[in-house]
């Protein structure tokens, strides 16, 4: 009966994520921006037969790169992911916020699917594979180095193929530079010399994420300058994938509120109709996805948005028609009933995920998080790697989470976390002979600050359900801010609010995100534990 009762609660929860917390899909053959209420950072995308495949920028989290399925640019599912675990190992088995995977680009060639993207230390990769639903090639590195990032391949129309990319200044010592390499058509290496085909310092700074297109004899490259918040978007041309190379400035924030349309992919729709996909930069919330109409002129040039001003280039749209497609109204996964052997494709941890630090129990409709020792030198959360996190998916909503808390020793920990470069949390922790729930925040903790217990009150182990609230609000600034206000039950009906209200910060490149946290002060025979029914997302 339990577990009756664990499906159809299930299907309601998906429902409800669908129709109520965040749907672009406006019902009347248009939508509404941001396609996306998450932080995709970095979108890129492909469109093979009616299917369009988008990744994005998983930097330290894991599993990486996660794949997303459309069939209208509307309607997105999380399908699957690249990989597990990053290299090399000794890196990203401890929580390297920031690193790892920035700025990837889907394509398709040849009957199989490729992923490009830099790793600001370690150099370009590459992955493939023929179903983007399926497995996926183990990370080839392409080229060893620092600072190449954000890469993009093209393969031309005689047989060659070329890879553009941007330059992190934190590694490089430079930036604000995209430069071209030939790449062997097989897509393993690249041969020959790098050729700086863009300097962006004197009129379009922090030029970086740059996309490799040709169309109609010309080579474009579509990429943002200015700054992820102040940003605009400019698209080059040549008639050689070297140069040299025309520049105009294609769409900006213009009259809109929507800052800093940053960086992102183009593609057609069935019938020929052409559109961009990028992120919008919304502070703790992330970078947003949203989804522009595009044209392009009998003059070779192409406007992202619609020129509402008059200036000659696009601003984003709120609303517009959708492109062609069908599809059910569908979102990316959040509520979880954890009811498989698997863990939710939703679902990242800040590190290599490790042998014991859970276990499915389809069985039992659970999952098991185990308190794990805090890592030496730890100072806050943000140095622990077991940590359960998916993305906050919409402006205004609720998570709540029905747990059993069973600890073992002093100072064994679990609970609900809104995490990011400030964080706080609500949870269970055993000191002494007692069990209290503690309400925390940890304001600067990448900073290596200490946490504060703002409310602390005599519970028990066992059966809790612990809420968060999020609500959006405006800083002095009048910019997006995310507040959280936490509350728990000891019956699921009756909730109590404790400590104080959190406003959430932004993670490393990243937005605020929310789940699960587990930690023990020692470890000694059987370690204590939180197993979760279920994780419900809520309006």
């Amino acid at each position: 009966m339990k577990k009756l009762l664990s499906i159809c609660g299930l299907f309601a929860a998906v429902t409800v994520s669908a129709q109520s917390v965040w749907t672009s899909d406006l019902g009347n053959g248009q939508y509404k921006n941001p396609v996306l209420y998450a932080d995709y950072s970095d979108p890129d995308l492909v469109r093979v037969g009616e299917d369009y495949w988008m990744t994005a920028s998983s930097f330290n989290h894991m599993p990486g790169l996660q794949i997303l399925h459309s069939t209208d640019l509307v309607n997105w599912e999380i399908v699957n992911t690249v990989f597990r675990t990053q290299e090399p190992a000794g890196h990203f088995d401890v929580p390297a916020h920031g690193d790892g995977v920035w700025a990837p680009a889907i394509r398709y060639h040849d009957g199989e699917y490729y992923i490009y993207w830099g790793d600001p230390d370690f150099g370009i990769y590459m992955t493939k594979t023929a179903d983007p639903r399926g497995e996926w090639s183990k990370p080839h590195l392409v080229k060893a180095g620092k600072g190449m990032i954000d890469t993009c391949p093209l393969w031309d129309d005689d047989g060659k193929a070329y890879l553009v990319h941007g330059w992190a200044g934190s590694r490089a010592t430079f930036k604000s530079v995209l430069s071209v390499c030939e790449m062997a058509p097989d897509g393993r290496s690249l041969i020959g010399e790098e050729v700086l085909i863009f300097d962006g310092h004197d009129e379009h700074p922090t030029v970086e994420g740059p996309k490799f297109y040709k169309r109609d004899g010309w080579y474009y490259v579509f990429a943002p300058a200015g700054g992820v918040k102040p940003g605009w978007q400019i698209v080059l041309r040549s008639r050689s994938p070297y140069g040299p190379y025309e520049c105009r400035t294609v769409m900006h924030q213009g009259n809109t509120d929507i800052p800093g349309p940053h960086q992102g992919g183009w593609v057609d729709d069935i019938e020929g109709n052409h559109w961009f996909v990028h992120f919008v930069d919304m502070y703790a919330y992330g970078r947003v996805v949203h989804l522009q109409p595009m044209t392009w002129g009998e003059d070779g040039w192409c406007i992202i948005g619609v020129d509402q001003n008059g200036d000659g280039i696009g601003e984003p749209v709120h609303k517009y028609r959708k492109p062609a497609g069908k599809s059910a109204v569908k979102t990316p996964a959040d509520s979880d009933e954890f009811d498989g052997r698997t863990l939710g494709l939703q679902w990242q941890w800040p590190a290599n995920p490790q042998t014991g630090w859970y276990f499915n129990n389809p069985t039992d409709g659970m999952l098991r998080l185990y308190c794990r020792q805090k890592p030496e030198g730890w100072r806050n959360l943000m140095d622990t790697p077991n940590l359960l996190l998916q993305k906050v998916v919409a402006p205004d909503y609720t998570v709540t989470a029905k747990v059993d808390f069973r600890s073992s020793y002093d100072g064994d920990r679990a609970g609900l976390t809104v995490m990011g470069l400030s964080y706080a949390t609500i949870g269970l922790e055993k000191r002494g002979d007692e069990i209290l729930v503690t309400q925390t925040d940890c304001y600067r903790a990448k900073k290596g600050a200490a946490e504060r217990v703002n409310a602390s009150v005599p519970f028990r182990d066992g059966e809790v359900w612990l809420r968060c609230r999020i609500e959006q609000g405006r800083d002095k600034d009048g910019n997006p801010s995310m507040l959280c206000t936490f509350s728990y039950s000891a019956d699921g009906k009756k909730f109590t609010k404790l400590g104080e209200r959190f406003t959430a910060e932004a993670g490393q490149w990243i937005g605020a995100k929310v789940g699960f946290f587990t930690s023990a002060e020692i470890t000694k025979n059987d370690a204590g534990w939180l197993d979760i029914d279920w994780f419900r997302v809520t309006k």
